[in-house]
């Protein structure tokens, strides 16, 4: 219409490998050792130029602007040899007028200094005190500083991850001309008024207006599903200003609201938005409109010291079920849609309805966010700072400023996000003392951590955003955190807040090593990604438990050995003379340790949200550490590098199902709890099934009628003493056998069938090694086994082509087992080893 004009720029860039100039010259970077290889990129400034031509007329616009979305992260940018800005935050974005400068023909120039000089010259130049850490332990192969630069923190290694701290323009760089006044941010946040029983919309539209008087003019707001228009009379002022617009939707109209995943539908609204001004310059906007409310509840419980801690949405409780996620990439120019919505609908199909966006990663790309809110998946959102204490001098202050408020605007219409939350483990890591602070300098620290979280970023929270809550930090005490001066003297205490637990040391199979907390936000296991994955990035030298690479690849201290004690308490090591059949093999049995626990703990979070016993409980939130991976190396993920499920996202389908039975034994005595997230009370019956290791035959059934499950809770539905139970079952020993249990309803309701180990596998009396056949026909696989086959692996762990299942096993007393196959990429061949499927 005259008034705006866009031309993208494509600077050449080697901010990572996907682009083909980067190819031309370095192998892939992830393969073997190269992450250490090339750790000299990372060391030099690099500088991407281009020349251009300008398809417009100049004089015809009265304000021209360089735009980039997305720098990492320090620059100096150059047109026409003429500095117009520097970059120093790579979660900003950055304008430049460059008016006056533009020509016909141009020359761009992004003049990059190496973050890690810059990260090192910033800490020498901190002088007042120390901002530890100062280096990452030796384990992790990294970069020292990350906290004085405003990047992705593990970019400078993590214990899951290499550093490759990047250099690049990682998101779009444009030119944008125009005339009289420019929108620069459009949001939409939705409220209920309970008085009026009525939602509004709130709008909020933010300008830049270069003609030098007011501008007027009229904006027109439609929602034709809600019956809904309404037209406003505006004036800009000249300048960066804004205007906010109430819209009262249409009291006749019925609105859906947004659900999380499993609760409901996730509806949206085509919106239009028309701003005619003077003069007839025209901009209409196209949008989708959520309504959806979220309250995060600390209030106190009957029997218990303390505050709750869970979300409400739309007015329900809602159960936190899902993951902790990570960059998907070290280079995020390869996390295409394609990656996300693979990765994200794999949350979902694991009935997953929440993932907690981690705060040393980054604030995901929009197209992240979209997949959220069609998906039903909750956003835990992070700011980005984690694992350490950061400074608080002017320059940086400023810089965090406009970082958050440009995070807030760009992500606040997302339904998905439900929570802003301040950082990672910095309350704990000062409460906790990590990093050997003298008490007597104590203070600067937790005023240097009010400053930042509190005074800074919350206030813009609560400036830019009156419709999610806030929390400082986690894990924190909330509310009693912020009663505590901000800094609780325990953030783990399991009586408020939210909690990170990790234990690799004691039995992970035991429930009472586990916290009864109000929310667990981060635990988990570690494990080896499948043999596929790892051999794209490997040599033949390579494939061993002990060799070098395997050690290289290992960034979490003594790692390697903690998951073979864990395999070593309930699992016999492998023993083949073949060393690649003993690497796979011990990959395998990683994997399975790994499933096992974390089913093991999660269970019990889902258990606990309906108790309080010695006054803990009211669990009501169970997010694992982690579900996606940045390389192929061994971590907390369920999903691989790629995509792949591991066998710990099979046991998550079933663990986060809608209705699950639970087992756990206290006092000599079976318990089975029937937890549901339905929205109405069932009447259920339970099956309660005993089999021998050596038979596929149950020795013993159990049918319970008339169990009542009420919604949305967690209630015991069956006791008895395992004594009991093993001399009713024809006197079988702990040993010898193993119970299942299911829960069925009306209408085809049915829970997955679950399982208790009455002992270690290791001593399992009975168990031989299997015989299995396998056989496909029309995208369903059949596996048969001729006795028992315990935490079989369908995970398609030596297929060479992206195949997973709809429905994953994890034991199969029956015999037998059908799933239906679900392809992602047809470039193989599965008939060439169908009989690997099932191992």
């Amino acid at each position: 219409y005259g008034l705006h004009l866009v031309l993208l720029l494509n600077i050449p860039h080697i901010q990572c490998s996907s682009n083909g100039y980067y190819d031309a010259f370095f192998l892939d970077p992830y393969y073997r050792f190269n992450d250490v290889m090339y750790r000299w990129i990372s060391l030099d400034n690099w500088t991407y130029s281009r020349t251009f031509k300008t398809p417009f007329d100049v004089r015809k616009w009265q304000k021209v602007n360089l735009v980039f979305e997305g720098v990492d992260t320090v620059a100096q940018i150059l047109i026409n040899n003429i500095t117009v800005g520097r970059t120093d935050n790579m979660f900003s974005r950055y304008s430049f007028d460059i008016t006056s400068i533009i020509k016909e023909v141009n020359f761009v120039e992004v003049r990059f200094l190496s973050a890690i000089s810059y990260a090192a010259e910033q800490s020498r130049c901190h002088t007042a005190y120390s901002i530890p850490p100062a280096c990452p332990p030796p384990v992790q192969k990294g970069e020292c500083h990350a906290n004085f630069i405003r990047k992705e923190q593990c970019s400078f290694s993590w214990d899951w991850g290499p550093s490759f701290p990047t250099q690049g323009i990682w998101k779009d760089v444009r030119i944008e001309a125009y005339n009289h006044y420019h929108l620069i941010y459009f949001t939409l946040t939705p409220f209920f008024v309970k008085s009026a029983q009525q939602w509004s919309l709130e709008i909020e539209s933010i300008f830049d207006v270069v003609s030098s008087k007011p501008v007027s003019g009229l904006v027109t707001v439609s929602i034709p599903k809600l019956q809904t228009q309404q037209t406003y009379s505006v004036k800009l002022q000249p300048g960066e200003g804004s205007i906010v617009l109430l819209v009262n939707i249409n009291e006749n109209a019925t609105v859906e609201t947004w659900w999380p995943n499993g609760h409901g539908k996730q509806t949206g609204y085509n919106m239009t938005t028309v701003f005619i001004m003077e003069a007839g310059y025209k901009i209409e906007k196209f949008s989708k409109a959520y309504f959806r409310t979220v309250e995060l509840v600390q209030e106190p419980i009957s029997g218990s010291p303390g505050l709750s801690f869970y979300f409400r949405i739309n007015g329900r409780p809602i159960f936190i079920k899902g993951s902790n996620w990570i960059p998907a990439d070290s280079f995020q120019d390869r996390v295409t849609y394609d990656t996300l919505r693979l990765l994200l609908k794999s949350a979902a199909d694991a009935n997953m309805n929440a993932l907690r966006v981690w705060g040393g990663g980054v604030y995901e790309q929009d197209e992240f966010y979209d997949i959220c809110d069609e998906l039903g998946i909750m956003i835990w959102q992070d700011f980005m700072f984690a694992c350490a204490l950061y400074p608080t001098d002017q320059n940086y202050l400023e810089s965090i400023r406009a970082e958050v408020t440009h995070q807030i605007r760009r992500l606040k219409s997302h339904p998905s996000i439900i929570l802003w939350s301040g950082n990672n483990e910095n309350e704990a890591a000062i409460a906790s003392n990590w990093f050997s602070v003298p008490y007597a300098d104590r203070e600067v620290y937790v005023r240097d951590y009010v400053m930042l979280y509190v005074k800074n970023i919350r206030e813009i929270v609560l400036a830019e955003d009156k419709s999610r809550p806030f929390i400082a930090s986690s894990p924190t005490n909330g509310l009693e955190s912020v009663k505590e001066g901000w800094l609780s003297q325990n953030p783990y205490d399991t009586h408020y807040g939210d909690t990170h637990f990790y234990d690799y040391s004691n039995d992970c199979w035991d429930w009472t090593l586990y916290p009864k907390t109000r929310f667990a936000s981060e635990y988990g296991f570690q494990s080896w990604p499948s043999f596929s994955t790892l051999e794209k990035v490997s040599s033949a030298e390579d494939w061993s438990y002990t060799s070098n690479f395997s050690l290289h690849r290992q960034h979490h201290e003594n790692g390697n050995d903690e998951m073979i004690q864990q395999i070593e308490r309930h699992f016999k090591l492998p023993q083949s003379t073949n060393p690649i059949k003993k690497f796979k093999d011990m990959i395998y049995l990683t994997q399975v340790m790994q499933a096992q626990c974390v089913k093991t703990e999660t269970e019990f979070y889902r258990f606990s949200q309906s108790e309080i016993i010695k006054g803990e409980g009211h669990t009501m939130g169970a997010l694992y550490w982690q579900l996606n991976d940045i390389w192929q190396a061994p971590s907390w993920a369920s999903l691989e590098y790629g995509g792949k499920w591991k066998l710990l996202h099979y046991f998550a389908q079933n663990f986060f199902a809608p209705l699950l039975p639970v087992a756990y034994e206290d006092g000599g005595a079976l318990y089975i709890y029937g937890v549901s997230d339905l929205h109405t009370d069932r009447q259920l019956t339970l099956g309660v099934t005993v089999h021998t290791w050596s038979s596929l035959e149950p020795v013993c059934s159990l049918v319970k009628d008339d169990v009542t499950v009420k919604a949305q809770s967690a209630v015991p539905i069956y006791k008895e003493p395992i004594s009991d139970l093993l001399r009713r079952c024809r006197n079988c020993t702990r040993k010898s056998c193993v119970v299942t249990f299911y829960l069925v309803g009306e209408g085809g309701l049915r829970s997955p069938t679950n399982h208790h180990f009455l002992s270690s596998l290791k001593d399992a009396v009975g168990l031989e090694k299997t015989q299995l056949s396998v056989s496909i026909s029309h995208a369903k696989l059949q596996c048969l086994s001729t006795s028992p086959a315990p935490l079989t692996s369908s995970a398609t762990q030596n297929l060479d082509c992206s195949v997973r299942y709809q429905v994953g096993p994890f034991h199969h007393p029956e015999g037998e087992m059908s799933v239906r196959l679900v392809f992602f990429s047809f470039s193989c061949s599965i008939e060439q080893k169908l009989s690997e499927l099932c191992t």
